[in-house]
């Protein structure tokens, strides 16, 4: 299945980018949104988001609150899974 993500969202631009803010309320309820609309989300940390933490760090923290699955987290950018509910 991981195979099979990595390979539609390896040429889609992020829809999402986690700014100097960090991670706010705000941005993980869009996250969440856009998670149950399309299933799939790639998402792009800027370099001033990590002056504090690692990209992995990041991404965990993000898959844990939106309840989805970390994919692959590669240099800055890190995509998503969540299985939509029957």
């Amino acid at each position: 299945m991981k195979r099979h993500i990595k390979h539609k969202l390896k040429d889609e631009k992020p829809t999402i980018w986690i700014g100097k803010e960090g991670m706010t309320p705000q941005l993980l309820k869009e996250i969440d949104k856009q998670l149950e609309k399309k299933k799939m989300l790639k998402i792009k940390i800027l370099k001033t988001a990590l002056q504090n933490d690692k990209a992995s760090n990041i991404a965990a923290i993000v898959a844990q609150h939106t309840k989805a699955s970390l994919v692959e987290v590669r240099g800055h950018t890190f995509m998503l899974y969540k299985r939509h509910k029957k």
